[in-house]
C-alpha cells in the first residue's frame, strides 16, 4: 500500500506563463547539440571531428573516466561545429540533420531474457547511459555499482514545470518496459514518487515492479533529492540511482525497436511567451523554431530548465540532455530608486517584506533582477522555512566555505544536490549563490574520496 508524505516546509512560486496543454509537433530543426557541459564530472574525448557523417545514436564523445559511456546523436547528419569554451573545454557538439532522419541499430529483447550485462552494454552504446545518475554527487551512475534503491520522481514542482501526468499518458506500454530495464539493475527497490494532490496517470499508477510513494506539500516536494531524504536517506557508503519519466520512456523505446528515440516533450512556458504549450521534439534541438516567433519585444533571458536551477541559454541555443522546460522571463537590468521602501504589490516575496502578500492567488511576472547587491553571509532563518530536508543548510554551506571535510559529511553532503538548496538561493537576504557552493562541495567531496 504506498504511503502519503507530506512537506511541510518549502514555497510555491506562482508565475504567468504556464504552458497549455496542447502538445504540438515542433517542425524539425535544422541544428541539434548535445553538451558536454549538461553532465556532471565528466572529461569529454571527441570521437568525432568537423565533417563527419552520424546517425542518431553515433557516439560523439565519452568519458575519459568511463570510456565506455557514449554520447550520442541524437539525429544523423552532419557534424558542423564543436564549440569550445575557456581553456578549449567543449561546450557542444553541434550536427546539422539530415531531412530523414537514419538510426544506429542496437540491441532489442524482452528484459526477462536479458542479462544485467547486455542492458548495460546496449544503454551505455545507444546514449541512453546518462539519464541514470547517481546520489551522492548527482553524476551519471557507475555501472559497476549495485545501487541500494532507484528513485524515480514521476512530478516537478518548480515554478512553471511542465506536468508529468499529461506528457505521459499515452506512453504506458514503454514506461513499464523502462521499469523492466531498471529493475534488473538492482537488487533493492524502484521507488516510484506521484503527486498526491491530483489525480496520476494510469500510467504511473498502473506500473509494475514499483513502490508507489505520494507526495504532498509545496516545492520541492518534487526533488528527487527530497524524495530520497524522507524515504531512504543516504548513509555514507550508500548509492542510490534516480532518474525521471521520460527517460524511463527512452529507455523502454531503445529495447522495443532497437534504435535510439530522441523524442521527449518539453514546456515552453514563461511571462514572455505568447503562446505557451508543449512542444514534441528530439532532444537537443535548436529552439529557435519554436521561440523566435512566439516571443513578446524587449531584452529578455532565455533558460533551459526552470527559473531556479536552469541553465542560461541564447535565443538560438539549445535543449539540455534533461531539460523538460524552456522559460522564457525579461532580463531584469534595472534599477529602482526607493525600492526598498515601495508598497511592492507586484513584487513576489517569500516574507512579508511587500504587501504582495494581501493578494493571495495572484500570479507573477518576475524577471533577473537581483532587488539588493551581495551582502554579508549572515543567518537569518529564511533557509530553514524552504529547507524540508533534515539537514542543517546554513551549517553545511558554512562547512563547504571552509572546505571540513568531516562536517560536510556529518552534515549531510552526501544526500544533496544543487537543486535542493535552489530556494535557499531563492529567498536568501545575502544574494548568495548557494548553488554555486553545493555544487563546489560535492566535486570537492568527490575528489576526495575517489
Amino acid at each position: 500500500m504506498s504511503k502519503v508524505i507530506k512537506i511541510k516546509k518549502g514555497l510555491n512560486i506562482s508565475m504567468l506563463g504556464a504552458a497549455e496543454k496542447i502538445i504540438k509537433k515542433a517542425d524539425q530543426a535544422e541544428f541539434y547539440a548535445v553538451k558536454p557541459t549538461d553532465f556532471q564530472g565528466i572529461r569529454p574525448k571527441m570521437v568525432v571531428k568537423v565533417g563527419d557523417k552520424v546517425k542518431a545514436g553515433t557516439p560523439l564523445f565519452y568519458d575519459k573516466f568511463q570510456p565506455e559511456v557514449q554520447f550520442t546523436a541524437p539525429v544523423s547528419g552532419e557534424v558542423t561545429a564543436i564549440n569550445r569554451g575557456e581553456r578549449r573545454a567543449i561546450l557542444e557538439v553541434v550536427v546539422k540533420a539530415d531531412t530523414n532522419i537514419e538510426y544506429e541499430n542496437f540491441n532489442t529483447g524482452d528484459p526477462n531474457n536479458l542479462t544485467k550485462e547486455q542492458i548495460v552494454e546496449t544503454l551505455q552504446k545507444s546514449g541512453l547511459w546518462p539519464s541514470i545518475r547517481q546520489r551522492p554527487y548527482s553524476t551519471i551512475a557507475n555501472p559497476n555499482d549495485d545501487p541500494k534503491a532507484i528513485f524515480i520522481s514521476a512530478f516537478d514542482s518548480a515554478p512553471l514545470a511542465p506536468d508529468m501526468d499529461y506528457i505521459v499518458k499515452d506512453c504506458v506500454s514503454c514506461f513499464q518496459k523502462g521499469i523492466d530495464i531498471l529493475s534488473k539493475l538492482t537488487s533493492g527497490k524502484i521507488h516510484l514518487n506521484i503527486n498526491n494532490d491530483y489525480p496520476a496517470a494510469e500510467t504511473f499508477t498502473k506500473a509494475k515492479g514499483v513502490e508507489i510513494n505520494k507526495f504532498t506539500g509545496p516545492h520541492p516536494s518534487g526533488n528527487v533529492g527530497v524524495q530520497i531524504n524522507k524515504i531512504d536517506p543516504i548513509n555514507k557508503g550508500d548509492i542510490v540511482w534516480y532518474t525521471y519519466p521520460q527517460e524511463i520512456i527512452a529507455i523502454g523505446r531503445l529495447f522495443e525497436n532497437g534504435i535510439y528515440d530522441a523524442t521527449k516533450i518539453i514546456a515552453l512556458a514563461g511571462s514572455e511567451i505568447k503562446t505557451p504549450k508543449y512542444f514534441k521534439i528530439l532532444n537537443g534541438a535548436c529552439i529557435k523554431n519554436i521561440a523566435s516567433n512566439n516571443v513578446n519585444d524587449g531584452e529578455l533571458r532565455y533558460i533551459g530548465g526552470n527559473v531556479l536551477t536552469g541553465s542560461k541559454i541564447s535565443k538560438d541555443g539549445y535543449v539540455g540532455y534533461y531539460d523538460n522546460q524552456i522559460t522564457v522571463i525579461p532580463e531584469g537590468k534595472y534599477y529602482e530608486f526607493f525600492g526598498w521602501a515601495l508598497p511592492g504589490f507586484k513584487k513576489h516575496s517569500a516574507s512579508r517584506a511587500v504587501f504582495s502578500w494581501l493578494i493571495p492567488g495572484r500570479k507573477y511576472k518576475l524577471d533577473t533582477n537581483y532587488h539588493g547587491g551581495n551582502r554579508a553571509y549572515v543567518m537569518t532563518g529564511e533557509y530553514e522555512k524552504v529547507f524540508p530536508m533534515d539537514i542543517y543548510p546554513v551549517q553545511l554551506i558554512k562547512s563547504i566555505l571552509v572546505e571540513d571535510i568531516d562536517k560536510m559529511e556529518q552534515l549531510g553532503i552526501y544526500e544533496v544536490d544543487e537543486e535542493d538548496f535552489a530556494l535557499c538561493e531563492y529567498v536568501c537576504t545575502s544574494k548568495t549563490e548557494v548553488q554555486t557552493i553545493i555544487r563546489t562541495g560535492l566535486d570537492l567531496m568527490r575528489k576526495e574520496m575517489s
